[in-house]
Protein backbone atom coordinates (compact mmCIF):
# COMPACT_ATOMS: atom_id res chain seq x y z
CA UNK A 1 0.00 0.00 0.00
CA UNK A 2 1.43 3.65 -0.99
CA UNK A 3 0.49 6.49 0.57
CA UNK A 4 -0.31 9.75 -1.72
CA UNK A 5 -0.07 13.15 -0.63
CA UNK A 6 -2.05 15.17 -3.15
CA UNK A 7 -1.76 19.05 -3.01
CA UNK A 8 -4.36 21.45 -4.88
CA UNK A 9 -4.39 24.86 -5.62
CA UNK A 10 -7.68 26.56 -6.00
CA UNK A 11 -8.41 29.98 -7.78
CA UNK A 12 -7.80 31.59 -4.57
CA UNK A 13 -4.38 30.26 -3.49
CA UNK A 14 -5.78 28.37 -0.73
CA UNK A 15 -4.19 25.04 -0.28
CA UNK A 16 -6.08 21.82 0.38
CA UNK A 17 -3.84 18.51 1.14
CA UNK A 18 -6.14 15.43 0.45
CA UNK A 19 -4.18 12.20 2.04
CA UNK A 20 -4.89 9.20 -0.65
CA UNK A 21 -4.15 5.40 -0.14
CA UNK A 22 -3.56 3.32 -2.90
CA UNK A 23 -3.41 -0.47 -3.28
CA UNK A 24 -0.96 -1.86 -4.98
CA UNK A 25 -0.47 -5.44 -6.53
CA UNK A 26 2.18 -6.30 -8.33
CA UNK A 27 2.83 -3.00 -9.95
CA UNK A 28 -0.64 -2.28 -10.56
CA UNK A 29 -2.59 0.11 -8.82
CA UNK A 30 -5.82 -1.39 -7.33
CA UNK A 31 -7.90 1.04 -5.15
CA UNK A 32 -7.62 4.34 -3.98
CA UNK A 33 -8.88 5.41 -0.77
CA UNK A 34 -9.16 8.13 1.71
CA UNK A 35 -8.86 6.61 5.07
CA UNK A 36 -5.94 3.78 5.88
CA UNK A 37 -8.34 1.41 7.68
CA UNK A 38 -10.72 1.42 4.13
CA UNK A 39 -7.10 0.59 2.52
CA UNK A 40 -5.88 -1.88 5.04
CA UNK A 41 -9.20 -3.84 4.82
CA UNK A 42 -9.48 -4.11 1.12
CA UNK A 43 -5.17 -5.47 1.16
CA UNK A 44 -6.63 -8.05 3.46
CA UNK A 45 -9.71 -9.04 1.59
CA UNK A 46 -7.09 -9.20 -1.48
CA UNK A 47 -4.76 -11.54 0.55
CA UNK A 48 -7.28 -13.70 1.55
CA UNK A 49 -8.44 -14.08 -2.11
CA UNK A 50 -4.91 -14.97 -3.30
CA UNK A 51 -4.77 -17.57 -0.41
CA UNK A 52 -8.36 -19.02 -1.91
CA UNK A 53 -7.67 -19.08 -5.64
CA UNK A 54 -4.78 -22.04 -5.30
CA UNK A 55 -7.32 -24.16 -2.78
CA UNK A 56 -10.58 -23.59 -5.48
CA UNK A 57 -8.28 -24.55 -8.22
CA UNK A 58 -9.26 -28.50 -7.59
CA UNK A 59 -9.43 -30.43 -10.56
CA UNK A 60 -12.63 -31.92 -8.70
CA UNK A 61 -14.36 -28.95 -9.05
CA UNK A 62 -13.91 -28.57 -12.76
CA UNK A 63 -14.77 -24.82 -12.73
CA UNK A 64 -12.90 -22.28 -15.48
CA UNK A 65 -9.93 -20.19 -14.08
CA UNK A 66 -12.63 -16.85 -14.40
CA UNK A 67 -15.01 -18.25 -11.91
CA UNK A 68 -12.47 -19.26 -9.92
CA UNK A 69 -11.26 -16.06 -9.68
CA UNK A 70 -14.45 -14.81 -9.41
CA UNK A 71 -15.56 -17.51 -6.37
CA UNK A 72 -12.24 -16.47 -4.64
CA UNK A 73 -12.51 -12.75 -4.37
CA UNK A 74 -16.56 -13.79 -3.55
CA UNK A 75 -15.51 -15.81 -0.52
CA UNK A 76 -13.01 -13.14 0.46
CA UNK A 77 -15.75 -10.10 0.19
CA UNK A 78 -17.84 -12.33 2.64
CA UNK A 79 -15.20 -13.74 4.67
CA UNK A 80 -17.04 -13.51 8.48
CA UNK A 81 -20.38 -15.05 7.05
CA UNK A 82 -18.23 -17.78 5.86
CA UNK A 83 -16.68 -18.41 8.77
CA UNK A 84 -19.92 -18.50 11.06
CA UNK A 85 -21.25 -21.37 8.27
CA UNK A 86 -18.08 -23.54 8.74
CA UNK A 87 -18.35 -23.24 12.66
CA UNK A 88 -21.83 -24.78 12.03
CA UNK A 89 -23.92 -21.32 12.52
CA UNK A 90 -26.84 -20.66 10.39
CA UNK A 91 -26.76 -18.60 7.43
CA UNK A 92 -27.01 -14.62 8.20
CA UNK A 93 -30.06 -13.68 6.15
CA UNK A 94 -30.24 -9.47 6.06
CA UNK A 95 -33.57 -8.32 6.95
CA UNK A 96 -35.23 -6.00 4.97
CA UNK A 97 -35.46 -2.08 6.72
CA UNK A 98 -38.41 -1.59 9.24
CA UNK A 99 -40.73 0.79 7.73
CA UNK A 100 -41.16 3.80 10.32
CA UNK A 101 -44.41 5.11 10.55
CA UNK A 102 -44.91 8.77 11.25
CA UNK A 103 -47.38 9.94 13.39
CA UNK A 104 -49.44 13.00 13.14
CA UNK A 105 -51.06 14.97 15.07
CA UNK A 106 -54.21 16.99 14.20
CA UNK A 107 -55.27 18.90 17.12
Amino acid sequence: MRLFTVYKNSARLIMAVITKFVVVREGVEKMTFTSKKEADAYDKMLDIADNLIPFLTNPELGLEDNDIEKLGFFLAQHKDELQSLLKGGAAVSKAPAKKVSKKTNLD
